[in-house]
């Protein structure tokens, strides 16, 4: 497999539905509701399933391929949601860390498990 990176596999996306004259139907809005609509396939996945069962999902080989193709679904209207409206999401995600550790410090038992 090629060298894989977001800019690329965007590109790819953007190029597939060019391809297919997509573009008219790929607003922000109707990505936004694809993007829910995959989320909501995987979770189906695991609905009904005990916390043990969903952490063990992957060793069944129908379940793990069910879910490597949602995950994959999700992550490319996100990413075709992204192009859309312009958002960088490796920059988006580092912002969000960062002012999720300042939200949420570590407590003073987890600075001394970490040393």
């Amino acid at each position: 497999m090629e060298d894989l990176d977001i800019a690329t596999l965007q590109k790819r996306l953007v190029d597939f539905a060019a391809a297919r004259d997509w573009e008219r139907f790929h607003t922000p809005k109707n990505l936004a509701m694809a993007l829910m609509v995959e989320a909501s396939e995987l979770a189906e996945i695991f609905q009904w399933l005990t916390p043990e069962q969903s952490a063990d999902v992957m060793s069944d080989p129908e379940k793990a391929f069910r879910v490597r193709d949602e995950v994959a679904d999700v992550l490319a209207y996100l990413l075709q949601l992204a192009s859309a409206c312009e958002v960088d999401v490796l920059a988006a995600l580092a912002d969000k860390i960062e002012r999720n550790e300042l939200r949420f410090p570590m407590g003073r038992e987890e600075r001394k498990a970490r040393g």
